[in-house]
């Protein structure tokens, strides 16, 4: 029974560590090397926040005029898995979007999910706008609010501080993606992908119009 439970911790350990070797964590503290980030749209700093080594990006444009700022790191391409972030916005209307996108062929031609702090406490329905997910070109926040109204934005619960630190586990499959936040075991939101993936592409960064904080990037792409 004792080597039967050897052999058992065993395995579960070489279990684990091969899980562990398929993720990357981008190094965030290159985010001003042009060799392992790329940038656009957008400005990029390495701060420290509460003690936590991150980034801040600041958005030189807005979605309203076709341009968000990503930040992707070089080298690493994603189809299908989980990305793992921790974010911190800010409880000020209409100044703060942030979040990831993924399946990224341009800057104007990804998806992404992102997330409105300011929304996090408000009264229903505005709550219901919380995270949202998005394809560009065609589906842009705007469209999917109009002809499809509720199905892509939701709220986030647990409810987070809209001024502190969240983080957000996005699970993205050939057909849907699942976004959940801080320990939930059920997600925010789930919602087929408007996208044609299955191609490995590049992910990263996402903020729209203002500003955000980001540290803990994980990327574990499923195995083939």
């Amino acid at each position: 029974m004792k080597n039967a439970i050897i052999i058992t911790l065993t395995c579960l350990a070489t279990v684990s560590a091969s899980a562990r070797e398929t993720s990357h964590v981008p190094d965030l503290a290159r985010i001003a090397d042009a060799i392992a980030w790329k940038v656009s749209n957008a400005t990029a700093e390495l701060v420290n926040v509460d003690g936590k080594s991150a980034i801040r990006l600041v958005a030189k444009g807005d979605s309203a005029n076709g341009l968000v700022g990503l930040a992707l790191p070089t080298g690493i391409e994603f189809d299908t898995g989980v990305i793992e972030i921790e974010l911190k916005g800010k409880n000020l209307r209409q100044r703060s979007f942030l979040g990831v996108a993924f399946n990224v062929v341009d800057d104007r031609t990804f998806e992404g999910v992102y997330f409105r702090p300011f929304n996090f406490r408000a009264e229903p329905p505005v709550d219901g706008r919380s995270v949202q997910y998005i394809a560009w070109p065609e589906h842009t926040w705007e469209h999917l609010r109009k002809e499809r109204p509720g199905q892509f934005e939701k709220p986030v619960r647990p409810v987070p501080d809209p001024d502190g630190w969240f983080h957000a586990r996005i699970k993205v499959t050939s057909t849907n993606v699942q976004v959940f936040v801080d320990d939930a075991k059920a997600p925010s939101l789930v919602v087929e992908r408007l996208s044609r993936g299955n191609a490995k592409r590049p992910l990263g960064l996402f903020v729209d119009s203002a500003d955000g904080v980001y540290a803990n990037l994980r990327i574990t792409p499923d195995k083939k």
